[in-house]
C-alpha cells in the first residue's frame, strides 16, 4: 500500500515511465510519417473523440468494481483484526481455573497455545493469498514476477514468518502435521475447534464458553473465505479484456486526427503534437493500468493491502495479552510502501 501524501516525478518514472517512452515513440513515429508525407490520412476528431468517451466510461465502470474489490479485501482484513482481538480477550478471559483447579502455570500454557496458534493462522492465510494466480501480474507465466515482488512489493520487507515456516508460533509435531496439508489456513482453525473440545472435556471451559469461542472461530473461516473468494475470483475476465482493447483501439486512433489537425498550423505544431497525443494515451493507458492492478489486492505488490503489517499489528495486540514483553517491532512503510 502506497503511504505518501502524493507519487513523486521520480517514483512515477521508475514504475510508469515506459508507457511514456513508447507512447512517445509510437506518436513520433506516425508524426515522422506525416511530415515525410508518406500517409495523408485525416480521421475527423469527432468520432476519436465520441470512442474516447465511450472508452472512459467503460474504463471507469471497470475502476469501480476494481475499487470495491480492493476496499471490500480492506474490510475483511479490518473483521479479522476486530475478531482477532475478540479471540485474544475471551482466551484471556474464558481459560481460567474457575471450573477446575489448575496451577497459573498450567493455565497460562494453554491461553498462550491458543494465541500463537491463531498468530498462525494470520500468517498461514497471508501466505497462502500471496500465492499467484494465472491472471495476476505476479503469475508464473510472467516474465519478471520475482523482480516486480523484489522491487515493487513484498521484498521491501524482510518476510522472516514466512522463511521459517509458522516454526515460531506452532509446536514442531503440530506443525509438521498442519503444514502438510492443502489449506493450512483452514486446518489451524481447526486444530483451534479440536482443542476446545478437548478443554470442555476437561472441564476447564463450560458450554456457553465453548459455544461463544467456537461462535468466533467460524467467525475466522467466514473472513477467510471471502478474502480467497476475492484471491481466486477475478475481475471477470471479458471486461478486463476489453478495457484494455478498446484503450489500445483509441490510443492508435489519436495520432491519426491530432497529428494531421495541428499539422495545418505548421511544422512546429506538428512535433508539438506528438508530446500532446503521448499524454492522451499516457492517461488512458494510466486509468486501465490502476483499475487492473487495484482489482488484485493480495498479488504482493506496492498496491496491495498491507497484510504484513495488519498480521503484525494483531500479534503485538494478542502477545500483550499474554504480558509478554519482547515483540517484534511493528511493520514500517519503506520507500513510501507499507506491505
Amino acid at each position: 500500500m502506497i503511504v505518501t501524501k502524493g507519487i513523486n516525478f521520480i517514483t512515477l518514472i521508475k514504475v510508469r515511465g515506459k508507457y511514456m517512452i513508447w507512447l512517445a515513440a509510437f506518436m513520433a513515429s506516425i508524426a515522422s510519417l506525416y511530415y515525410f508525407e508518406i500517409i495523408t490520412i485525416n480521421i475527423p476528431w469527432l468520432p476519436v473523440s465520441v470512442i474516447g468517451t465511450a472508452v472512459a466510461f467503460y474504463v471507469g465502470f471497470k475502476n469501480n468494481q476494481a475499487y470495491d474489490r480492493m476496499w471490500e479485501a480492506r474490510k475483511i482484513w479490518g473483521g479479522i483484526i476486530n475478531d482477532s482481538r475478540a479471540w485474544g480477550m475471551m482466551v484471556d478471559g474464558y481459560i481460567t481455573n474457575l471450573f477446575k483447579n489448575e496451577s497459573e502455570d498450567g493455565i497460562h500454557e494453554i491461553k498462550k497455545r491458543l494465541i500463537y496458534r491463531h498468530i498462525a493462522w494470520l500468517y498461514a492465510h497471508r501466505s497462502q493469498l500471496l500465492i499467484p494466480t494465472e491472471w495476476e501480474h505476479t503469475a508464473p507465466s510472467d516474465k519478471k514476477p520475482n523482480y516486480q515482488r523484489k522491487a515493487f512489493g513484498v521484498g521491501l520487507v524482510d518476510d522472516e514468518i514466512t522463511r521459517t515456516e509458522l516454526g515460531l508460533f506452532l509446536p514442531k509435531e503440530e506443525h509438521n502435521r498442519l503444514i502438510a496439508n492443502t489449506n493450512t489456513a483452514t486446518q489451524i482453525i481447526n486444530e483451534q475447534s479440536r482443542d476446545l473440545t478437548n478443554l470442555r472435556r476437561l472441564e476447564i471451559i463450560d458450554d456457553f464458553r465453548h459455544i461463544e469461542m467456537e461462535n468466533v472461530l467460524r467467525s475466522f473461516y467466514e473472513l477467510q473465505g471471502k478474502n480467497e473468494r476475492i484471491k481466486k475470483f477475478p475481475l471477470p475476465r471479458q471486461y478486463a479484456h476489453m478495457s484494455r482493447i478498446f484503450v489500445g483501439v483509441f490510443v492508435f486512433l489519436i495520432p491519426f486526427s491530432m497529428i494531421p489537425e495541428l499539422q495545418k498550423l505548421g511544422t512546429v505544431a506538428l512535433w508539438i503534437s506528438v508530446p500532446l497525443s503521448a499524454l492522451i494515451g499516457w492517461v488512458y493507458v494510466m486509468m486501465e493500468i490502476v483499475g487492473d492492478y487495484s482489482a488484485n489486492p493480495f498479488q504482493g505488490l506496492i498496491y496491495d493491502i498491507p497484510m504484513m503489517s495488519l498480521c503484525r499489528t494483531i500479534e503485538i495486540d494478542l502477545r500483550e495479552m499474554l504480558n509478554e514483553t519482547e515483540l517484534p517491532p511493528p511493520i514500517k512503510s519503506k520507500n513510501g510502501v507499507l506491505m
